[in-house]
């Protein structure tokens, strides 16, 4: 009589447990963790940016110091760190395209001002030799790299996770339970980057 009561639920527990095992290996929870990585991957590009951010004041001014007369690089690179940190960036940054447009060209143009800054340094010896300068600059380096193998990690998440959206299975599960999941922006290059630098002799 006990072992007959047994059965039944056996019998009912099996398949329970087939089914669990059934959708944790067809990949129903891929999508939320390829999300959940570009996302982490996506933070820290703005640390880093952040970070770069958060140094320009004291170069700005460590070079002002020497190079005053330098008004309009100088102002340059302020309005262009004005300007990033003004837009303001949230999660959904990455699956609007006209918000990460705006984000990268604001991110573009403090680069070039930078880019311009650290070539008019070049007709100051006094400054290139100033300790606070050399340290900034070399932390400011360091930043750039970081910014560099933040965005790569990023643009592989990314693209790990739209790839998985558009394929199966991911595709079934992304029409079914994961509706409200869109595709995620990417960087791209620059368009004055794409050219070729001018040389001029």
């Amino acid at each position: 009589m006990q072992f007959a009561w047994r059965v039944p639920r056996i019998v009912s527990i099996v398949p329970a447990v087939m089914l669990a095992g059934l959708l944790s290996g067809c990949g129903i929870n891929v999508i939320p963790t390829a999300e959940e990585n570009a996302k982490a991957k996506w933070s820290d590009v703005q640390n880093q940016y952040q970070r770069r951010a958060d140094l320009i004041p004291n170069l700005v001014e460590t070079v002002k110091g020497y190079a005053a007369q330098e008004r309009d690089v100088l102002r340059e690179v302020t309005e262009a760190r004005a300007k990033v940190s003004q837009i303001k960036v949230d999660a959904s940054t990455v699956t609007d395209p006209a918000k990460f447009k705006e984000f990268q060209d604001a991110q573009g143009a403090l680069t070039g001002a930078l880019g311009r800054l650290l070539v008019t340094v070049e007709r100051y010896p006094d400054l290139k030799s100033n300790q606070n300068f050399l340290a900034l600059q070399s932390q400011l380096e360091g930043t750039e790299n970081r910014i560099a193998v933040a965005r790569r990690d990023y643009i592989e998440a990314v693209r790990a996770y739209n790839t998985e959206l558009k394929t199966f299975p991911g595709v079934l599960w992304a029409s079914t339970l994961y509706r409200s999941y869109k595709p995620m922006e990417t960087f791209t290059v620059a368009e004055d980057l794409k050219k070729p630098p001018t040389v001029k002799f």
